[in-house]
């Protein structure tokens, strides 16, 4: 991107990180209680919804853009990376 649209790339990243340590366990968990659907708020205020299907996980934005999961609980010191394989847009 041009330096120009930095904000636009930082709302898209933000648009990626969820606060807290969730694990796909933890996922699970949240997409059981939810019947079904899991609702995560991100850094920047968007939503993302968890869901699985045929045992994958998948994330879904506000615009009906959605991921897979490819790589699952990369653990660092700061929180846990899954690896989607789509860029999620903020509304």
């Amino acid at each position: 991107m041009k330096p120009e649209n930095k904000a636009t790339l930082v709302k898209v990243l933000e648009n990626h990180v969820v606060a807290g340590r969730i694990t796909t366990k933890d996922l699970k968990k949240m997409i059981h209680q939810g019947h079904g659907k899991a609702t995560l708020k991100t850094v920047n205020g968007g939503t993302l919804t968890a869901t699985m299907k045929d045992g994958k996980y998948m994330l879904t934005d506000e615009k009906g853009g959605m991921a897979t999961i490819t790589i699952p609980n990369v653990y660092q010191s700061n929180g846990v990376i899954q690896v989607i394989n789509a860029v999620l847009l903020p509304n």
